[in-house]
């Protein structure tokens, strides 16, 4: 039996799946790493940490699945996106990598805009605003507050082009989660020569571009060894963890939309052709599927929410997942009227705000721990819902939502996001979905399949199906609604407090 590998470089883990030739998973391991947040707003990691976890993943995942090293034919990766991994001529890293949550760069996204003329001159030049989460804010930040050191960078990688780099030794990315560097030209999916000029950055520390299942590189001895996989074996460029989730979901097809909720919170839909972005307010991108486009939005804080608020509001033990939604299902819908602003990291969409910060609105002797949680997965829900309202402004029409991430492990909350988006949701058989498209990914670059759509066809399978409850999504609408009214009625408040934090 030949087998395809996936990895996804997550922020909490890395993930790996052995998949077989028909796209059924037949194992996986997962390792996590620590994340670092040195002042509010900031959020790094250690790259080496990423390489210890694939490597304890890929070993978990290959025991699993009871697969000899030499039965891999080809490895795909995955990974969070918009990271900056800084290099110096040894390609070795200069510190930490900056997430694609981290905020400190409000600063030099109001200068990338100025120089490109104004949000509009950006969009027309990239399609998409500068957000401080994304890669080139990142690179312009570190030439300003650290000259010495920028002055040492010879590359600059997306986080799992830095695994890549370990494996193979060849510089390279993929022009899906290139699009996130804020770098790219989307519609010709080349590097923009005309923003690297004006926010004078050297393409040369930029990698060479591919598609996401074009072969990248050959896995080394070195690395071969650690991961017990046979040298030689083909590793394909890959693409970002939600265009990879994307072909994990099977949205790959006009129509199709996923929501995953994991950190963060993402709605994406395939498209055919570039997709426009009037004013920058979603993510327009080259999707990992050969030829085609994407447009996506992504919340900063969704499952980090809830893993926040078990933090609080259980100081003496961390309940299960599980038990939390157990909880939270017992308080009424609306949580008696309490609502949560999922903010805790500033917010992206529909909110491009580093200053936006999190809170509970409402609160009241009724309410109880119960209510808090519901609220909480109801804000998050909230959220998700606001950026579908924004793809339908751009013309998508969702007929059902496939759903991802910790978001689609509890029934209760399966029910709740069809009650709230108004559409049918369906779950397919895999929870790691980033890293089973990017198997899928690697089985069409070594050849198994002729092409991503073939992959899906035969690999995504759905497992269940949920429809909204007639009367909780008309009482849902209205509590959306009156949701959406509160981040602007205190952002300027939100502001001030955010100063304070500091």
């Amino acid at each position: 039996m030949s087998y395809l590998l996936g990895i996804d470089i997550g922020t909490s883990s890395a993930k790996a799946v052995v998949c077989d030739e028909r796209g059924r998973v037949a194992g996986e391991g997962s390792a996590a790493y620590p994340l670092f947040s040195p002042r509010p707003g900031w959020n790094e990691q250690d790259p080496a940490d990423w390489w210890k976890g694939t490597v304890k993943a890929v070993r978990g995942a290959m025991r699993s699945a009871r697969a000899r090293g030499d039965s891999i034919v080809g490895v795909g990766l995955s990974g969070q996106m918009h990271g900056a991994v800084f290099l110096d001529a040894r390609d070795r890293p200069l510190g930490r990598a900056i997430l694609w949550n981290d905020q400190r760069t409000g600063k030099q996204c109001a200068e990338i805009t100025a120089r490109a003329g104004g949000l509009d001159g950006l969009v027309a030049l990239v399609n998409n605003a500068a957000l401080p989460g994304f890669t080139a804010p990142k690179i312009v930040w570190l030439r300003e507050a650290n000259p010495p050191r920028f002055a040492r960078v010879r590359k600059v990688l997306l986080p799992k082009d830095f695994i890549r780099l370990v494996m193979t030794g060849e510089h390279a990315t993929d022009v899906a989660d290139a699009s996130g560097t804020l770098l790219l030209d989307v519609a010709t999916r080349r590097w923009n020569r005309t923003l690297l000029d004006l926010l004078k950055i050297d393409e040369a520390i930029l990698p060479p571009l591919l598609e996401s299942s074009q072969v990248a590189g050959k896995l080394r001895p070195a690395a071969a060894a650690m991961l017990g996989i046979r040298p030689g074996t083909p590793v394909v460029a890959g693409a970002g963890d939600q265009p990879a989730g994307a072909v994990g979901m099977g949205v790959v097809w006009p129509g199709t939309v996923s929501a995953t909720i994991g950190t963060s919170g993402v709605v994406f839909a395939h498209s055919d052709t570039v997709v426009p972005n009037p004013g920058g307010v979603l993510q327009s991108f080259c999707h990992a599927v050969s030829g085609k486009w994407c447009v996506f939005g992504c919340m900063l804080s969704a499952g980090a929410s809830l893993e926040w608020a078990r933090g609080v509001l259980y100081p003496a033990r961390k309940p299960s997942f599980d038990a939390m939604m157990a909880e939270a299902a017992g308080a009424p819908p609306g949580a008696r009227g309490l609502f949560f602003l999922p903010y805790l990291d500033g917010e992206r969409c529909p909110h491009p705000d580093p200053n936006a910060r999190a809170c509970w609105i409402g609160l009241s002797r009724l309410h109880g721990r119960a209510d808090m949680i519901r609220a909480v997965v109801e804000g998050v829900t909230f959220g998700m819902a606001d950026q579908m309202l924004l793809m339908r402004e751009l013309g998508v029409r969702p007929g059902e939502v496939r759903l991802g991430g910790g978001g689609a492990k509890s029934a209760f909350w399966r029910q709740l996001q069809a009650d709230i988006y108004g559409v049918p949701t369906v779950r397919v058989e895999t929870e790691n979905a980033s890293a089973l498209g990017a198997a899928l990914l690697a089985g069409v670059g070594a050849g198994v399949w002729k092409a991503i759509e073939d992959a899906c066809a035969a690999a995504v399978r759905p497992k269940e199906k949920r429809r909204p409850r007639p009367k909780l999504a008309a009482f849902y609408a209205e509590r959306h609604h009156e949701y959406r009214r509160l981040y602007p009625a205190l952002r300027e408040r939100l502001e001030g407090l955010a100063a304070v934090g500091r």
